[in-house]
Order: C-alpha cells, then structure tokens, then sequence
C-alpha cells in the first residue's frame, strides 16, 4: 500500500481518483489547491504525487518546484495543455510522468503501478547491499540513495537519481534512448525520447562539471566517461 497525494482543484475528478485508488489499496490524501498540496506533503510524506497544472493559490508548476527543493517523491503531472513545449517544462521542474486531460482511469492507474513499480525496484535494489561508487568527484551510496559532487550533496528526483545509477555503474558503455525509456520508465512509457533528453540536460545541469562526464553518443544515446 502506497500513500499518494491527489492534488486537483476539479472536487469530482479527485474524488473519483481517489476512490480508484483506495479501491487498489492505497491511501490517498486530497488537495485542492497548491499552498495546502505542499503542506500536506510535508506532513505525510507520500510516496507518490498525482498534480494538476492549473490550481488556485500556487501552480502546479509552483508546487513541484517546491517540492523539488526537499523531496523526490515521484509526481505524475496532469493538464489539459497538449503543447510539446509545456510538457518538456513540465519535465524540466521535475515531474517524473505527464498525462494530458481528458484521460483515462485505467490509464491514470497503469501509470501509478509504473512508477510505483519503479520505485520498489529501487528501493530493494538499494536494500541489496549495493556497494557505494566513487568516481572522482562523484559518489554514489545505492544503500542511502545519497549523491554528493566534491563532498557537497546533490538532489535528484527518482528518475534523475536512476539515470545516474545506471550510467555511473557501466562507464564507458554506450545506452540508447529506446534502452533508458524501457529500463527507467518502463516499456508502456509513451513519453518518447525527448524525456531522456530532458532528463539528461537536468542531470548535468545539477552535477556541474561533473554531469560533462555524461556524454552524448550522437545516433545513439548517452554514456558516463570514465
């Protein structure tokens, strides 16, 4: 069972939401506008955050800054904006999924088991006893999910964080786009390449000279020199 926060200013739609996920086992907490989504999520510290764009108070793109400044909890972002440019900004403040309105439940809840998913392989895989990585200036604890550049800590969302992994535990080898959307948002994601891209651009942009390390293998994807 999962804690997930539905954050949506349309009172019919979170209720049905809601009662899809509670249906499912889950408990699931409701905000109707962006001040009262952020205290929320302070105080219950959910494991996943399902937000609107358009809410009263603070914007939902306002709410997940704010909760990218302490937290990295996954958030599937919802809007009735279908514009290629606002879902790639929707993903640049740090959402980890993006679903346009209207959708489907049976969609919505498809995307909640992925990310779910992913993040019980992450936790389990950290709770395996992974060594730490040290490259350099770069150090990864798998056990703790911690990342530090030079010493100094660095924050990630989740799929920021798996990027990261996966790269940093295979330098040298070459990932295709098609590779990283199937192992870090799974093969039913229909983001398409331009999400690992954006990804990318974050990930070096918040490991300063150490993201140079992430290169771009032109034709194919991504690799960490080692």
């Amino acid at each position: 069972m999962a804690t997930i926060l539905i954050v949506e200013d349309e009172h019919e739609l979170a209720a049905l939401v809601r009662r899809q996920l509670e249906g499912e086992g889950h408990a699931a907490l409701v905000a109707h506008d962006g001040p009262t989504a952020l205290i929320i999520a302070a105080q219950a510290a959910p494991d996943l955050v399902i937000l609107d764009w358009m809410l009263p108070g603070l914007d939902g793109l306002t709410v997940m800054r704010r909760l990218r400044e302490r937290s990295t909890v996954p958030v599937l972002m919802l809007t009735a904006r279908d514009d290629e440019a606002d879902r790639v900004l929707g993903l640049e403040v740090g959402a980890d999924d993006y679903m346009t309105k209207p959708f489907s439940l049976r969609e919505l809840m498809a995307r909640v088991r992925a990310m779910l998913r992913r993040v019980e392989l992450l936790t389990r895989q950290a709770g395996d006893g992974a060594a730490p990585l040290a490259l350099g200036q770069l150090h990864l604890d798998p056990l703790a999910r911690r990342v530090e550049v030079g010493g100094a800590p660095v924050e990630l969302t989740v799929k920021e964080y798996e990027l990261l992994l996966l790269l940093a535990r295979h330098p040298g080898r070459s990932f295709s786009r098609a590779y990283l959307l199937d192992h870090i948002w799974g093969a039913d994601y229909e983001g398409g390449d331009r999400t690992v891209d954006t990804h990318i651009v974050r990930l070096r942009r918040k490991l300063g000279e150490v993201g140079e390390r992430i290169s771009t293998v032109w034709g194919v994807g991504y690799r960490f020199e080692g």
